[in-house]
């Protein structure tokens, strides 16, 4: 399984971009994105930018990834996913009844 984190670019150029995420700083390739103006949103994997996120996507992707260590925690995690209690769930559409 991999995992994406979302992270913001602070500063870069054309090849590496200076990202942060929870005060942390990390050095992130842009090869697969180019070149990205600070305060974008990035999903990285690696090391490597693999998509231009936007605010609300990134702040979904960060809610999900810290409900989960909630979870392993043994806390409660449901404010987490304030977007999926309000709604039924429903299947992929290659899932459903034709």
């Amino acid at each position: 399984m991999c995992i994406g984190i979302p992270m913001q670019v602070i500063a870069g150029n054309e090849f590496v971009a200076q990202c942060e995420r929870h005060g942390q700083i990390s050095s992130v390739s842009v090869m697969l994105v180019g070149p990205q103006p600070p305060g974008t949103h990035l999903l990285t994997h690696l090391g490597s930018a693999i998509r231009v996120l936007d605010a609300e996507e990134a702040r979904a992707i960060d809610d999900a990834l810290a409900g989960l260590a909630e979870a392993v925690e043994g806390r409660a995690f449901d404010n987490l996913f304030s977007d999926l209690l309000s709604r039924e769930p429903e299947l992929p559409a290659h899932l459903r009844d034709s």
